[in-house]
């Protein structure tokens, strides 16, 4: 890791007063009820803008051998692995009006990944697609997750705009019963759940919200009909609308410039900036990422894995902000294996921080030429307190006549909205519009809400399973009580900040679990001691981040300010650790997770 000089002892404590005072200012007693979900009272917020008219159809009373609850990556990856374990009929039932997840509704212009698209688009060997981008633009993301739906045939049985309403396990016949709010009732042999861990849009729980009388909508529900233009820009609508923007996460950054070049005012409210890195995206060809050999595309991203896994790699292949500053991760991922003398490498590992969030700070300086604008945009905080964003031209947006800064930590967010605008302490700002860039209730599933009820064995609901102990599974995936149901995710696994390459792994993983349940006959489903076993597992090594993540300006990485529980919630050694552990695990002790004979 390049990492600029660090700063003097002293200087850290000064800076940790500071970080003090900035998270302080921030920091809400609602926590995390400061937040709503957009839909029932806010359905508009929610709705589909881009399926147009949803075709009428007879609810379906058929079976299936494999039911996947979402059309995202996680869905389709687990879909296609499943194809080419030769199980023939896989339906993938998704409330959008196609395949993408959240590449299907976050449209917003300017969106791009944030992971290089080498590394991030999935089954690049399989398709034989070379992305045109270093970070790839959402359109081509959207393109790529239909074009892999269509070379594994995964829109034979697909059923959109359809949602999942309740899973229950049959006895008798040892089937899933998949109900849908379209009236569906039909019977598959497993049911794989991947709805997501960015699936449920949120907004802010701002007095006033409903008496807006402009335009208004949330980023994952862009409303081109409205500003005109589409995600590369001309957005002619808004040529003289006054605009207000909500949040200044991974998205707005995207958002900002976007607006700053086609609306007439720009309001960027913000209460706490982000970290914005450099991003220098660039056209790429086949021969600048080695595709010229089979396995290129899994070389370079276990490359990228390695590396920000904490492992070493002989090479760098990637060679952007995420591995330059992988080390700094630590707290973000519990994936480094460390040595020594715990309260020498916290000192170390402090002044690193400290000297990449300097040069952060600097880089705004310099670009940023109104110097309280300038002062507002420094993030103060440490490194892996919030998900690193890249920008080129977000800093430059605010040096334009057309956009103000709104910083409003002071008053914990935006007080009030009215009629015609919002409301920050003593100013009210009138808008023609106001844009909702605040995300998603991360990790909050359907499964894990509540909203999809699972019943299991003897009518067991997942959650009261799991009410008195918390979650219990095998490897994050599969759990007693409830047969032939997988869970992909984040939950007692090991995750990645290219969450596609550990889905891609999930699927690889689940495929192999329903090709040794089909040849031995058998159910998935792990013992209890199985579960208790890889428990115990989780929480030998669990790594100590309360008390960093505790320390930190609030976000969805402390639970809005509340600190991160230690537990045994993730493999404590990372994803490039984890995925040797399931390949070993699938070559001796597939057993661990079936359960022979089959029922019925």
């Amino acid at each position: 890791m390049t990492i600029p000089r660090a700063p003097a002892a002293g200087d850290l404590a000064a800076l940790r007063r500071r970080y003090r005072i900035e998270r302080e200012r921030r920091v809400r007693p609602d926590g995390g009820r400061q937040y709503q979900a957009a839909d029932a009272e806010f359905g508009t917020y929610a709705a589909d803008p881009y399926a147009g008219a949803v075709p009428e159809r007879e609810p379906l009373r058929d079976t299936v051998d494999v039911a996947v609850v979402g059309g995202g990556f996680g869905g389709i990856l687990a879909g296609a692995r499943m194809r080419q374990q030769g199980v023939e009929r896989v339906r993938i039932v998704e409330k959008g009006g196609d395949f993408g997840g959240t590449w299907y509704w976050n449209r917003y212009p300017g969106i791009h990944c944030d992971i290089e698209s080498h590394v991030y688009l999935p089954m690049l060997d399989e398709t034989g697609y070379v992305p045109k981008w270093k970070y790839a633009p959402g359109e081509e993301i959207r393109l790529h997750a239909m074009r892999i739906a269509q070379r594994f045939d995964l829109y034979a049985h697909a059923l959109f705009s359809t949602t999942v309403t309740s899973l229950a396990w049959d006895e008798a016949s040892a089937s899933w019963i998949v109900a849908t709010d379209r009236g569906d009732s039909f019977r598959a042999t497993y049911v794989v759940t991947a709805t997501g861990t960015l699936s449920e849009p949120k907004l802010p729980g701002i007095p006033g919200i409903k008496d807006f009388k402009g335009h208004t909508f949330h980023t994952s529900r862009w409303d081109y009909a409205y500003t005109g233009g589409a995600p590369d820009g001309g957005m002619t609508g808004l040529a003289h609308k006054r605009v207000g923007l909500v949040g200044t996460g991974a998205t707005g950054v995207q958002v900002v410039p976007m607006l700053a070049e086609d609306a007439g005012h720009v309001y960027v409210f913000q209460r706490t900036p982000s970290s914005v890195d450099v991003r220098a995206n660039c056209p790429t060809t086949a021969r600048d990422v080695g595709a010229d050999h089979d396995g290129w595309a899994r070389e370079r991203r276990e490359n990228f894995l390695r590396i920000v896994s904490g492992e070493t790699a002989d090479r760098d292949l990637v060679a952007d902000g995420w591995t330059e500053s992988a080390a700094l991760l630590e707290k973000l991922l519990p994936s480094f294996r460390r040595q020594g003398d715990r309260r020498a490498f916290e000192a170390e590992y402090e002044a690193a921080d400290a000297a990449k969030m300097n040069e952060l700070r600097a880089r705004v300086e310099r670009t940023v030429t109104d110097r309280d604008t300038a002062e507002k945009l420094k993030p103060w905080y440490r490194y892996a307190c919030k998900r690193p964003a890249f920008s080129d031209h977000y800093y430059p947006a605010f040096n334009r006549g057309n956009v103000t800064l709104v910083d409003t930590a002071d008053t914990h967010g935006i007080e009030r909205v009215t009629e015609h605008g919002v409301v920050v302490g003593d100013t009210a700002y009138e808008l023609d519009c106001l844009i909702f860039a605040t995300g998603f209730s991360v990790g909050v599933s359907g499964v894990h809400s509540g909203k999809l009820p699972v019943h299991g064995r003897g009518g067991t609901q997942l959650l009261h399973a799991w009410a008195r102990q918390g979650p219990r599974t095998l490897h994050g995936l599969t759990s007693h009580g409830f047969p032939n149901l997988i869970q992909m995710g984040s939950l007692q696994n090991a995750s990645s900040v290219n969450f596609t390459h550990v889905l891609d792994e999930q699927a690889v993983h689940i495929a192999a679990l329903v090709a040794a349940a089909e040849a031995r006959a058998a159910l998935i489903e792990p013992s209890r001691r199985t579960e208790d076993a890889w428990l115990a597992t989780l929480a030998k090594d669990a790594p100590d981040h309360a008390w960093f993540h505790a320390e930190c300006t609030p976000g969805y990485y402390n639970r809005e300010g509340g600190g991160r529980p230690n537990g045994p919630s993730a493999y404590p050694h990372g994803a490039f650790a984890f995925h040797e552990l399931l390949k070993r695990w699938r070559e001796t002790s597939m057993d661990e997770a079936l359960r022979s004979p089959r029922a019925g």
